[in-house]
């Protein structure tokens, strides 16, 4: 059986604060919000664009990752570690985990679909 993990460090979002490098630091947030975004399909598109938001939170029950659309929708999903990778973390839909790749998955709720990075164990 094989295990995936994901990253759980998050990009550090600067602020500007008016100072003279604040045009580096807006250019910084920039491309930290950008590192969260994923490859998604979602609302009946068939087409993957990196248009979605990852967001992690570490609870007690371990690492949740809420999956955001464009349009405010969003996916829950907690991250396991007995193998499977991922699973809904709430609503009626199971995820389905599809590995396509070394460093990637794609995860169905729905209709919709997500394309994570991953770590597959052999």
């Amino acid at each position: 059986m094989k295990s995936w993990l994901f990253p759980t460090a998050t990009a550090l979002l600067l602020a500007s604060c008016g100072n003279p490098d604040s045009g580096r630091e807006e250019a910084f947030a920039s491309a930290a919000e950008d590192s969260d975004r994923i490859a998604c399909a979602v609302e009946g598109s068939a087409v993957f664009e990196r248009r979605c938001t990852v967001e992690r939170i570490q609870g007690v029950d371990g690492l949740t990752l809420t999956l955001r659309a464009p349009s405010g929708g969003f996916r829950r999903l907690l991250v396991t570690d007995d193998g499977r990778g991922v699973i809904a973390a709430d609503g009626a839909d199971p995820a389905i985990i599809s590995v396509r790749g070394d460093n990637q998955i794609e995860v169905a709720i729905a209709g919709d679909r997500y394309q994570l990075p991953a770590t597959v164990k052999k």
